[in-house]
């Protein structure tokens, strides 16, 4: 084999590799029954910390390892800090070594995703599909059973343990 030959079937074996890896980029969630709540940006800024708001409304990413939740074992439900659905259950919760709080699902309808391309590649965004604050991103390499692994800034998310009261959706 030449070695034009062999660099083709290398790039193609490499892009059947990749393809299906890739094809979640695409994928959305099925349309919420939630109903959106519209504030302004600066009725957020009012409602939040500066941090929080940076990563929740301007897409910011707080430095891997500073999350009080990494350490978080109690049962419970991790909710959006601006608005306060429920995103995630603690049962979904796993250690994943990136220094950000992992989880490998998310509860039904609760965030939407899109394509976000700002590092010069598509990697999939998700928000909360309530008030629209930025989360995190979801990559294809989770643990099972969904092969997923939905990366969160820990400043997106509340814990509220399991026999507490969630606190009141914010209006």
């Amino acid at each position: 084999m030449r070695r034009r030959e062999l660099l083709g079937a290398t790039g193609t074996a490499g892009l059947a590799l990749l393809l299906p890896q890739l094809a979640w980029l695409g994928e959305g969630e099925e349309p919420a029954e939630i109903a959106p709540l519209k504030k302004s940006r600066q009725e957020w800024r009012e409602l939040l910390e500066p941090a929080r708001y940076r990563v929740l409304f301007e897409e910011d990413t707080e430095p891997a390892g500073t999350s009080a939740l990494l350490k978080e074992k109690r049962d419970g439900l991790y909710v959006c800090a601006a608005c306060f659905l429920p995103l995630f259950e603690s049962d979904k919760k796993y250690e994943s070594g990136t220094g950000w709080p992992s989880f490998w699902d998310a509860l039904p309808g609760r965030t939407g995703s899109k394509v976000d391309h700002k590092l010069g590649y598509g990697r999939r965004e998700y928000h909360c599909v309530r008030c629209g604050g930025h989360q995190g991103h979801v990559f294809p390499d989770g643990p099972r059973p969904t092969g997923m692994r939905w990366c969160n800034n820990g400043l997106a998310l509340l814990f509220v343990p399991e026999g507490e009261k969630l606190p009141p959706l914010r209006s």
